[in-house]
């Protein structure tokens, strides 16, 4: 469970002797490390607290040792923690939005691909340009993307929004949920609905990753049946496939232990043992799934190679959709890809592209070799260029202060200045012109 683990809980203990109702929050770890490991810790001291209390503690571990050594306590400046507990408080103040009642009259037009075009029902083309709001793809019982797909939409000129969510939380099985996905299916409803009342759309991504399996599919009739020709919505099949081949991918088959080069690394074992060693369905199953709920929005398909190659799709391996209202084929790309007109651009000339995770940070992934990661400050204006070339449908990762590449700062959506700038700026309709592809 998450809170299996070894912690230094700490409280404060006022002049009477007694136990005071604030407390910082404890130095934890929740897996073995390797050799000694430093912690640091700094809070507010209440007027009336006299003493400090620590209590090491293994905290529903079954086993295990904990070494603990060199404990200092020192005074520290106080400027730094009572500005970010005004900022706290003025995130919340902020996170407020009030509940809304469907407005169907404000509602968009439903979407389908018409060529390799994105078209509403009155025949008029729509180009799908945002942000990912994530959060719910974590903790089920994160409410701050409600916010964000506000402000996407209101303040950064989104008409599209993409949400990263997990099967697991659909069904309440999450040890932080007791209440079999109830209130994570009314977050995500209330989202759909706000995007909805402004006119936007938002993708419903199904943040699983490498191959297609059954309980996929069963996700998604269920998913599926309920915003069944919701015009405001879209699905977005699985997330980032890879390790497979394209045969796999679009008709299912063994999907063994991975090799090559892993992208992944954010994955805990157990994530990436789970996601070895089972036999896939197929890409072209999960379209069907969706269709036998009798739903025609317009389904996403990720490509290979963590959604970064879509050559497969030009090269025969399309899917199917004889009763829907068509298939967008997605794109993922950060800023130590390379050969974009290759991967993408055969498959653009045929279908609609959605590139549904783009980005550039100024910190670099600890998985990926730091000279392969571009400054995204020579990276994403090219990038941006290249998307307004050749009109891509796009959702930038992610309007999430910590999700990295990060596009705000804050979550008062303060956008950052090597990424989120620039993004915004091209919701709001400023041109970049592509220099070089990469």
């Amino acid at each position: 469970m998450p809170w299996f683990d070894a912690r230094i809980m700490l409280e404060f203990q006022g002049n009477d002797g007694k136990k005071l109702s604030g407390k910082p929050s404890p130095p934890y770890t929740n897996r073995n490390t390797d050799g000694w490991v430093e912690k640091t810790k700094t809070f507010l001291v209440p007027e009336d607290a006299l003493t400090l209390i620590f209590m090491p503690s293994l905290f529903q571990v079954k086993s295990g040792t904990f070494d603990l050594d060199d404990i200092t306590l020192r005074p520290t400046d106080p400027a730094p923690l009572l500005a970010a507990a005004k900022l706290r408080e003025e995130e919340a103040q902020m996170r407020h939005v009030p509940v809304e009642e469907p407005n169907r009259a404000k509602w968009p037009k439903m979407l389908k691909v018409v060529g390799n075009r994105v078209q509403d029902t009155d025949g008029n083309d729509v180009w799908l340009q945002g942000v990912n709001a994530g959060g719910l793809e974590t903790l089920p019982q994160d409410k701050q993307p409600i916010k964000s797909v506000v402000v996407a939409i209101d303040q950064w000129h989104a008409n599209c929004v993409r949400v990263p969510i997990k099967d697991e939380f659909w069904y309440g099985k999450s040890p932080y949920q007791k209440d079999g996905g109830k209130e994570y299916r009314e977050t995500i409803d209330r989202i759909v609905n706000l995007a909805a009342n402004r006119g936007a759309y938002v993708v419903l991504d199904l943040h699983r990753y490498r191959a297609p399996k059954q309980e996929h599919a069963d996700f998604w009739k269920d998913c599926a049946a309920v915003y069944k020709n919701h015009p405001a919505v879209l699905f977005d099949l699985l997330n980032e496939p890879h390790g497979i081949s394209w045969e796999v991918w679009r008709n299912g088959g063994f999907v063994g232990t991975k090799e090559g080069s892993d992208e992944s690394a954010f994955l805990n074992d157990a994530e990436k043992k789970a996601n070895q060693g089972f036999q896939s369905i197929g890409m072209q199953a999960m379209v069907d799934a969706v269709r036998s709920t009798g739903a025609k929005n317009i389904v996403i398909a990720g490509g290979v190679f963590w959604c970064n190659d879509l050559t497969g799709i030009a090269e025969g391996y399309a899917l199917e959709d004889s009763n829907g209202n068509g298939i967008m084929y997605s794109w993922h790309t950060y800023n130590w890809h390379t050969d974009w007109e290759k991967k993408v651009l055969p498959t653009a000339a045929k279908y609609p592209i959605f590139l549904g995770e783009v980005g550039a940070d100024v910190n670099k992934m600890s998985f990926i070799p730091a000279e392969a990661q571009e400054s995204p400050y020579t990276w994403v204006p090219d990038m941006l260029g290249f998307i307004q070339k050749y009109h891509i449908h796009w959702t930038g990762w992610c309007l999430h202060p910590r999700a990295t590449p990060i596009m705000i700062s804050d979550w008062k959506y303060t956008p950052t200045p090597f990424w989120g700038k620039f993004a915004k700026e091209a919701l709001e309709g400023k041109k970049f012109e592509l220099k070089r592809t990469r």
